[in-house]
């Protein structure tokens, strides 16, 4: 059996009030809080998708863990990759040689960083071949010269599998007539597609050997990739393996070469956490003006509630429970209609997009061009916890006034 504060405390909320505003008031309070709620849930999951989208994509083409000579040389490379394999978290390891340059084709011009990769061993380290939009890494073969480009770049270039580029290398070659650059043409064999912009226009893979002969390395990399069991661990993995390493040699991990993508997305996260909250507390606290006009109106009832022996604590708890009614009912509706579009963002994005012809998520500004999501149930138990904390703390003063009401005065008049 319930006790008698919370039935009357739910009898005055589904009451029909004589003052209509005060009901106006209220709604606008639940649909404040629910539309409050609603929003952060779904911001907070399009944030973790984008963090959990960037991440996929960029390791996608970066490695977990790299190891990297001094001047971008590594003789020794075979040494270091098998001691790196001692790491009981190293799964996969492959050679790289990273080099700059420019690629051309009928007077298009493009800037490129190029990479020159084992196939074989590359597939066991990254993504990439699972990204490729036609052709495959294993048609990169030693002494063929034949490239691999980011979709956007091979747009850029207008090229198509089996055009023709011309590489200009920046390292040049002395001459009688001065230093001249180095141009060696490639074979477009492949084109992928990853889904960021940095890598799908900027960004082309050639066969190890080939890069080697281009940038005159001999038998010389330019440094290790590695792939860990988890990719969490790679800032302990590299502090190891870098205390163990000679100490001339580089190691980073995928966390510092692109900390400023997730450190920015954290950020915004928090602050965007932040300044909804401040939306759901605006909307809670219109609780307190409708309570205090709910207790106005309410004065004589509560001064015979009094007289027949109610607590001013039970006058207290009355006019809580009305309270946190609003609260709850804002909240369970934020929450169902947060998560239903939080698991729908990308069907109602793009409706949206076409209904107005607009574009949110700009390719070439925001590295990825759809809009992710990640639904995480402590989000939703955070935003939830925090709407009926602002619920309950609205209700305080009004309740408090409510049960510091003098009997006598209240009934003078009636």
């Amino acid at each position: 059996m319930q006790p008698y504060e919370v039935f009357v405390g739910l009898r005055y909320t589904r009451a029909k009030r004589r003052n209509h505003f005060i009901s106006f008031i209220s709604l606008i309070s639940m649909a404040g809080i629910a539309l409050g709620v609603a929003a952060l849930i779904v911001v907070l999951s399009v944030m973790n998708g984008f963090q959990k989208e960037l991440r996929a994509r960029i390791l996608g083409v970066a490695s977990h863990v790299q190891i990297s000579g001094p001047g971008n040389v590594l003789p020794e490379w075979r040494e270091v990759e098998a001691q790196a394999q001692r790491n009981p978290e190293v799964m996969a390891a492959a050679p790289y040689v990273l080099g700059q340059g420019m690629l051309t084709h009928q007077g298009r011009v493009q800037g490129v960083v190029l990479r020159g990769i084992e196939p074989e061993a590359e597939s066991r380290v990254a993504d990439v071949g699972r990204h490729m939009r036609s052709g495959s890494l294993e048609a990169l073969r030693p002494g063929e010269f034949g490239i691999v480009l980011g979709v956007d770049l091979a747009r850029i270039l207008g090229v198509f599998p089996g055009d023709k580029v011309v590489l200009v290398a920046p390292q040049g070659m002395v001459t009688p007539a001065g230093i001249l650059p180095r141009l060696k043409q490639f074979t477009v064999v492949g084109v992928f597609e990853v889904g960021m912009y940095e890598y799908d226009s900027g960004f082309a893979l050639v066969h190890l050997a080939d890069a080697q002969a281009l940038f005159r390395l001999g038998d010389a990399v330019s440094g290790v990739r590695l792939k860990l069991r988890d990719l969490f661990d790679a800032p302990r993995v590299a502090r190891e393996l870098s205390a163990s390493l000679p100490g001339d040699l580089y190691v980073g991990d995928w966390t510092r070469q692109h900390s400023n993508f997730f450190r920015a997305v954290q950020i915004e996260k928090r602050v965007m956490f932040i300044i909804l909250t401040l939306i759901v507390a605006v909307a809670a606290f219109n609780i307190v003006s409708t309570l205090v006009m709910v207790v106005t109106d309410k004065r004589a009832d509560i001064a015979i509630l009094r007289t027949m022996g109610a607590t001013p604590a039970s006058i207290t708890t009355i006019f809580m429970v009305q309270g946190c009614l609003i609260g709850v009912i804002g909240t369970l509706i934020g929450v169902v209609g947060g998560v239903l579009l939080a698991w729908n963002v990308d069907v109602v994005v793009p409706f949206i997009e076409g209904l107005f012809g607009v574009e949110f998520l700009a390719k070439d500004v925001y590295q990825i061009s759809d809009l992710p999501s990640d639904l995480q149930a402590m989000d939703v138990v955070t935003v939830a916890v925090v709407s009926l904390a602002l619920s309950l703390v609205a209700t305080l003063y009004p309740s408090f006034r409510a049960s510091q009401v003098n009997p006598a005065e209240a009934l003078r008049y009636e």
